[in-house]
């Protein structure tokens, strides 16, 4: 059992539930904290056995008394443009670190840039968007352009075979009107309206998609230490329509492990002159493979504290080659270089 206990913010949530069991799977004490007047149910890992906590963003002595006693804190309750600052802010009256799991291109750009001096100053570390949306690409992107001088054009294609979005999926997809931007000429623009759609093709069994540009948390991760000239997402449109379908319930297990059915692919390329690198992960669940992305994130900081603090995209802190190996158990990672005839028959 390691000596530094983990705080989760949201733990009563659909991803906070796997980043509790991944946590504990690793040997680390959790403190789960809810923002519920009623305690969680019995049963499974919203168990009211545990000593859990209660605190909400308007309160910061509850904040503060629900990080007592914590090394690190991981955010895992959206929208977070409405809890990020409050739970930033705690963890730095702590000393503590900060971790969060947010698509939302808005709050991460925020979290960025509002508090690194005051983590530098304190030796925390602020990492958000360590998750399948924001870290994971921005981890592949980086090894993607491992040793190229220069980068003209990062392209992030993802598809997933369904998306049965979680209540805090809804939710954040409320709150966030803001309009998307992506780097154009080594600038942030807005996404052109309508929104740029164009074919992809993954490997089996997504093979051929109809993308649409769909720029996350993944654009101002990579930017932050890339110099990209142009960096864009796309998301296939199959599961879009599920996200925009009020009907579409909510993710349903299939083992054990409260992962459910849903299968993604994640591609990334980059071209660097005449050289073109492209890097690819499949995996199931993105609310599940999220758990594993930020409590390996976590476990690195807490084991091997940076120099300085500050506020960082994971890929600027971490070795990306190193943390996605690490990665293996949870995901199937395939890089190559040059044509995609010449890579996959």
């Amino acid at each position: 059992m390691t000596s530094a206990a983990i705080a989760v913010y949201g733990a009563t949530g659909h991803t906070g539930q796997f980043v509790l069991r991944e946590l504990e799977r690793r040997g680390y004490q959790t403190v789960p904290i809810g923002r519920s007047e009623r305690a969680p149910a019995a049963g499974g890992y919203a168990d009211a056995q545990r000593l859990w906590r209660r605190a909400v963003c308007d309160d910061p002595d509850a904040l503060d008394e629900a990080l007592r006693g914590t090394g690190a804190v991981i955010n895992c309750a959206g929208p977070f443009l409405d809890t990020a600052p409050a739970v930033i802010e705690a963890a730095l009256r702590a000393g503590i670190h900060y971790f969060d799991v947010t698509a939302e291109q808005r709050s991460v750009r925020q979290s960025l840039a509002t508090y690194h001096d005051e983590a530098r100053h304190r030796g925390s570390v602020v990492m958000p968007a360590v998750a399948f949306y924001g870290g994971l690409a921005d981890l592949l992107a980086t090894e993607a352009t491992r040793g190229a001088r220069s980068v003209e054009r990062i392209e992030v294609g993802m598809a997933l075979d369904c998306w049965h979005p979680t209540a805090g999926t809804r939710r954040t997809g409320e709150r966030n009107t803001a309009r998307r931007f992506v780097v154009a000429d080594g600038r942030f623009t807005p996404v052109p309206r309508p929104a740029p759609v164009r074919e992809w093709t993954f490997p089996a069994p997504f093979c051929v998609q109809q993308v649409v540009a769909m720029p996350l948390a993944e654009i101002v991760t990579i930017s932050r230490h890339i110099a990209a000239r142009n960096v864009c997402s796309y998301l296939n449109t199959a599961p879009l329509r599920d996200l925009e379908d009020p009907h579409t319930p909510a993710p349903i297990a299939v083992d054990p492990s409260g992962r459910s059915a849903q299968q993604f692919v994640m591609e990334v390329r980059a071209t660097s002159g005449d050289d073109r690198a492209e890097i690819t992960v499949t995996g199931r669940d993105i609310y599940a493979v999220t758990a594993p992305i930020v409590a390996e994130a976590c476990a690195r900081v807490l084991a091997d504290p940076p120099a300085t603090g500050g506020a960082f995209a994971p890929a600027e802190l971490f070795d990306a080659s190193d943390f996605l190996h690490a990665l293996e158990p949870h995901l199937a990672i395939v890089r190559t270089d040059g044509d995609r005839s010449a890579r996959r028959p």
